[in-house]
């Protein structure tokens, strides 16, 4: 059910009390992110849960939470945001649920890791600088849904095992379960049933998305294997959309589980085929009035559209550790499978990292940048904060912007590439940290506490990977080495 709980400041704690007498709700569910975006939770029955603690509140061990505080520091307050309300639609006892900010009670402050107060005070930002009223985001989430996730000791060496009905396995051929082979969609993009096995399954998904406040407009299959599958939404203001963006992932997860299905947005589960990108709208509105959209220009931007555009380029290197922020992220950054890599901008053209959808007449309110390269196992609140910051630097400094690409970058060689002026993103998640820690914007974005602490968990993340001996190594080189 929806509750109004979008955001948009109007639910009032006389909206909750009607909501909480009329649902019979018993529990009130109390979720934050840690420092990478992952979902965390606190449940009260409703007889513990009080107005005050919207204001002060509620006791919790921050130092079990990652990128959080030391164990000798831990006492930590998580503050319900009354506009994020909904009624939790898993959950088996009447459940109203919030998003949250985390507050350190001993100064009573937002928490200097908050990482949705960073995305709060970007939106402020937007305000005080006088450019512009409100920044719109617009993120397109990829998943995969797959029919069976298992550890597999005889078929797979000891490694995962990834199953599929719309998998090439599954087709007839005689191949076995994806043991890391490459794999080639069933159906590819956009089949209708029975090809698409799982319209049902993502139109159910639709359906609880948008009863909890989420606009949901279409869904659709995407272009690999194993169920790949995008449901847009509508797209809103910073803050909005990234607790949005959020509540996606809780829906679709949850909802995939109800049909004993495993979805995942890892960006690039499969090898051999398309990963999973989260292409990002963005615009910037003062008043009524899209500050991106000039109908003298010879492709209808504005001369803030195409400094914003420059941001992004100029600073893409920067921002990759947070738009991209995993180990497995730089497996989908790779040319041949539709995952921008070069540092380039373009209209129609998409394998380019910045696109800017053609202008439709009478439209001029859909006059946006798409940014092309993040992917959606990213920390929204973090990602949307340092797009914005990129594009806004580049407005303030006035960057001038080259002209657009219109061809296939993918066909080009490396002569025409550097003649071109294009260069690529990082290829790596070590290189990418590299570039952020040199980057004065990130650091100021995300604040001391969050960025050192992210870099260092990036680190740990990147020693963990290169130490690790996989599946790969073990099937091309034991036997022979």
């Amino acid at each position: 059910m929806s509750t109004n709980g979008n955001g948009n400041g109007k639910v009032t704690l006389r909206d909750m009390h009607r909501i909480i007498s009329e649902k019979n709700i018993r529990y009130v569910d109390i979720k934050f992110t840690d420092l990478l975006g992952s979902l965390q939770h606190i449940t009260l029955p409703i007889e513990a849960f009080e107005e005050k603690m919207f204001i002060h509140g509620i006791g919790f061990d921050g130092s079990s939470i990652r990128g959080f505080q030391h164990i000798h520091e831990s006492d930590m307050l998580i503050r319900p945001d009354l506009e994020t309300m909904f009624i939790d639609p898993f959950m088996d006892d009447p459940t109203l649920s919030f998003l949250s900010n985390i507050k350190d009670p001993m100064t009573q402050q937002i928490y200097s890791r908050d990482t949705r107060a960073i995305a709060q005070r970007a939106e402020k930002f937007i305000e005080a600088n006088g450019i512009a009223d409100k920044a719109f985001y617009g993120p397109e989430l990829e998943f995969f849904i797959f029919d069976e996730i298992r550890y597999d000791q005889q078929v797979n060496k000891g490694f995962f095992l990834i199953d599929s009905i719309e998998g090439s396995w599954n087709t007839g051929r005689k191949e076995k379960p994806n043991l890391g082979y490459k794999t080639r969609a069933k159906g590819g993009y956009f089949p209708s049933p029975p090809v698409d096995s799982y319209q049902n399954l993502r139109s159910k998904m639709v359906t609880v998305l948008r009863a909890i406040g989420v606009e949901a407009e279409l869904h659709h299959h995407e272009a690999a294997s194993g169920g790949q599958s995008e449901i847009g939404i509508r797209f809103n203001t910073l803050v909005n959309m990234a607790d949005m963006a959020l509540k996606y992932k809780y829906v679709i997860k949850n909802v995939a589980k109800r049909f004993n299905k495993t979805v995942t947005f890892m960006p690039k589960p499969l090898f051999g085929d398309n990963g999973s990108g989260m292409h990002t709208h963005q615009s910037l509105f003062k008043g009524d009035k899209n500050l991106f959209f000039d109908a003298n220009d010879k492709y209808n931007l504005s001369a803030e559209a195409k400094y914003f555009i420059a941001g992004l380029l100029k600073h893409s290197k920067e921002i990759c550790a947070i738009t991209n922020q995993w180990v497995n992220s730089y497996k989908r950054l790779v040319p041949g499978y539709e995952a921008p890599v070069y540092i380039s901008w373009a209209r129609s053209n998409r394998s380019t990292m910045v696109r800017v959808p053609m202008y439709k007449p009478g439209k001029e309110k859909a006059t946006r940048i798409e940014l092309r390269c993040p992917d959606p196992a990213c920390n929204p609140y973090l990602a949307f904060s340092v797009m914005l910051a990129a594009g806004l630097e580049g407005i303030k400094n006035k960057y001038s912007l080259s002209e657009p690409v219109e061809e296939n970058i993918f066909e080009w060689d490396v002569k025409k590439r550097e003649s071109a002026g294009i260069e690529t993103l990082p290829d790596n998640l070590f290189e990418a940290v590299k570039f952020m820690e040199k980057s004065t914007l990130v650091r100021e974005t995300l604040g001391n506490h969050v960025f050192e602490k992210f870099i260092e968990n990036k680190h740990i993340e990147w020693d963990r990977y290169r130490t690790f001996v996989t599946n790969y190594e073990i099937e091309n080189y034991l036997s022979i080495l």
